[in-house]
């Protein structure tokens, strides 16, 4: 038979034989055919009912001992990381000077309390030129100026206005004497007022009333001089010479003046007073036709502006009353 014939016939044979297998009576079954089905079921349910109970108890177990322990009580503020880096100090970081140290308070300008400032001006050249006061006028500052009216003068120095700066050119008369020496005194040692003082006649009242001045600034009459001569600085390198102006000696002269030109002054024992210029460059301490004193404060000019050049006194006139006036701000801040 050939091989595509016996194939078919094999696979009916299969057939029938199944069938008839399944049509055997129950009793000639093998006993085993129930049993190989059955127990492994019945273990398996059992085995996974004994894990379920021994997973319970385990469980059971660990929350006795969990609630056996004591709860912990929570902190009552989270722990906080800081970085250093980003700390802000809470206080004043170190400065140069120590905090119990009183700092400084800024000077105000001396140009500013300069234009500010309280000046009056006597002076007695209507006639023949008020050089004194083209000297303010040329450095743009403030004053009051009274001439020759001696009651207005003695007013003003009682009228409890604080001058920084009293000016006395009193060059063409003498009425500048006894009781306004007292007021000007008072204002220079107490107040500490700057005062310029042009006066030609201390030979006259140098023992009057004035003397309380001119003691207290440790100078006094020494002679009277009768007619203008060149005039030379004593200390060449002296601030007043050289600020605002570089004020040149007074060599050049034109006499205005025939008689009674001026004084010339002497430094008294132990005094602190200073004789800027005089008719002989050597002389330091007599023969003095100016002088500063009471720290800078006070200038006595014993001689006449008006004998010399009027360039030369205008300058040196700015530099008489700025020289003052920053001394007078610096004893008064």
């Amino acid at each position: 038979m050939p091989a595509r014939t016996s194939r078919p016939f094999f696979a009916v044979l299969i057939l029938v034989l199944a069938a008839l297998s399944c049509n055997l009576p129950a009793g000639n079954s093998p006993a085993p055919a129930t049993v190989v089905v059955s127990a492994p079921t019945a273990d398996m349910t059992r085995v996974a009912l004994e894990y379920q109970a021994t997973q319970m108890s385990i469980q059971l177990t660990e929350a006795a001992k969990v609630a056996q322990q004591p709860t912990p009580i929570p902190p009552t503020q989270p722990p906080v990381v800081v970085n250093v880096t980003q700390i802000v100090p809470t206080a004043e970081p170190p400065t140069d000077t120590p905090p119990t140290e009183a700092q400084a308070t800024p000077t105000q300008d001396i140009s500013e309390r300069m234009k500010n400032a309280k000046i009056l001006v006597y002076e007695d050249t209507q006639g023949i030129g008020m050089w004194i006061s083209d000297a303010l006028n040329g450095m743009g500052l403030r004053y009051i100026h009274i001439g020759d009216a001696i009651g207005d003068f003695m007013s003003n120095l009682n009228s409890g206005i604080n001058w920084d700066l009293i000016i006395v050119g009193a060059e063409s008369k003498s009425k500048v004497q006894g009781e306004f020496w007292d007021v000007i005194g008072e204002k220079v040692s107490r107040n500490k007022t700057a005062l310029i003082a042009e006066v030609w006649y201390l030979d006259q009242l140098g023992e009057g009333r004035i003397k309380t001045v001119t003691s207290g600034c440790g100078i006094r009459f020494q002679r009277d001089w009768p007619l203008a001569e060149s005039i030379y600085w004593l200390v060449s390198d002296h601030p007043l010479f050289s600020d605002p102006n570089n004020a040149m000696p007074l060599i050049h002269y034109s006499r205005y003046w025939q008689w009674q030109a001026g004084d010339l002054i002497k430094l008294s024992p132990g005094s602190n007073a200073t004789l800027l210029a005089g008719t002989f460059q050597k002389q330091k301490s007599d023969y003095g036709v100016m002088a500063t004193c009471y720290d800078g404060r006070v200038i006595f000019q014993t001689f006449s502006n008006h004998d010399f050049r009027y360039d030369e006194i205008v300058s040196l006139w700015q530099n008489y009353i700025t020289y003052v006036l920053k001394n007078r701000f610096a004893a008064v801040p």
